[in-house]
């Protein structure tokens, strides 16, 4: 099966809390994330089949979203202040371009904002999300 062209993948933030009222943010030039981890826990004994290694799997770690956008103080200041005010996560989704609209929804907390201002290029800025509790990674369903 040939790749999926990532041209059109959206990233919403929920504008009011528990609201449903999802809004695109503007001029993302790339997405990546967000990833999750689950800790490892060692179990090998000395009587571990013919030495081989055990382990079970414990604690499931939340990752991190990044986001480059094109940056444009008049559409992302006020939304970006805000967010790395407060100490509430916010709902958040992506909706992938894939035929079945796949949305992946989960709650985050911006922590990280970074503008770029080159002499020669355009204003572009790095933003990070750390989600907080369970994500909803669900594949959509073909039309």
């Amino acid at each position: 099966m040939p790749g999926l062209d990532a041209f059109g993948v959206i990233l919403e933030r929920e504008e009011t809390i528990d609201a449903e009222d999802f809004v695109a943010i503007a001029n993302i030039a790339s997405l990546g994330g967000p990833g999750v981890t689950r800790e490892q826990i060692d179990v090998t004994s000395h009587d571990s089949p013919e030495q081989w290694e055990e382990f079970v799997f414990g604690i499931k770690r939340t990752g991190e979203l990044s986001a480059d956008v094109n940056y444009d103080p008049t559409e992302h200041d006020g939304v970006l202040q805000g967010d790395f005010s407060t100490s509430e996560p916010r709902n958040y989704r992506i909706v992938w371009p894939d035929p079945a609209e796949t949305v992946w929804a989960f709650k985050a907390g911006l922590i990280g904002f970074e503008p770029d201002a080159p002499h020669d290029d355009k204003l572009a800025a790095s933003l990070t999300w750390k989600l907080s509790g369970i994500p909803d990674f669900v594949a959509g369903e073909e039309s």
